[in-house]
Parts: C-alpha cells; structure tokens; sequence
C-alpha cells in the first residue's frame, strides 16, 4: 500500500515540525526576560544599594507611609528611625521605600 520511500520521506520533515514548533517559545522567553525580569532585577539591584547607603540623618520613608529621620544604624537588619520628637522606632532596613538625603525637598507627586 504504502511505498518504502514515501514512509522514509515522512520521516524526515518531522525534525523542522519541532523547531518550527518550538521557536516562538523561545522567542517569548527571550522578550519576556529583557521586558520583565531584567528591569525587575535592576530595581532590586538598585533598592539594595540605597539600603545599603543609608546614614544617620537621611530622611526615609517606610513601606507602610512612615517618614522619619534615622537615628542609629548599625550591621544588624534593623536601624532605629525617629518618627516624631522623642518617639524612635527600629524598622527594618528591608522596609524602607526611599531614602531621602540631608536637606533634600519632598518631591512633588
């Protein structure tokens, strides 16, 4: 019924399906990651240096909307911030949002 060379002529396109096939996958990864992942990992690259950079006396703002002005910072997680006049908090460095130098204005939103 079936010819032996038109089986072996079937047999070889199947190699092309699957790259044809699995080329649009690779291309949607590609975009993906230089669309999603790269910028997310600069910003996180980024956040990590302000945290690290924080000195006594910047003005930061928390995650949850505190502003206030750092008191104490040492190696541990934690550096001690005053919120108002006499009233310090320890926030964890990982929570702050902004850092704010010494005399810089709010920005405008």
């Amino acid at each position: 019924m079936i010819t032996p060379a038109f089986a072996q002529g079937a047999g070889m396109s199947g190699g092309t399906d699957i790259l044809v096939q699995v080329v649009p996958f690779i291309l949607i990864f590609v975009i993906m990651y230089f669309l999603i992942l790269r910028p997310q990992q600069r910003r996180a690259k980024e956040h990590q240096d302000m945290i690290k950079n924080v000195r006594r006396g910047d003005s930061v703002v928390t995650t949850g909307g505190i502003v206030g002005r750092v008191t104490k910072v040492t190696e541990a997680p934690e550096i001690e911030v005053e919120i108002a006049p006499n009233v310090n908090v320890k926030v964890v460095r990982t929570m702050i949002a902004e850092v704010r130098a010494k005399g810089e204005p709010v920005k405008a939103a």
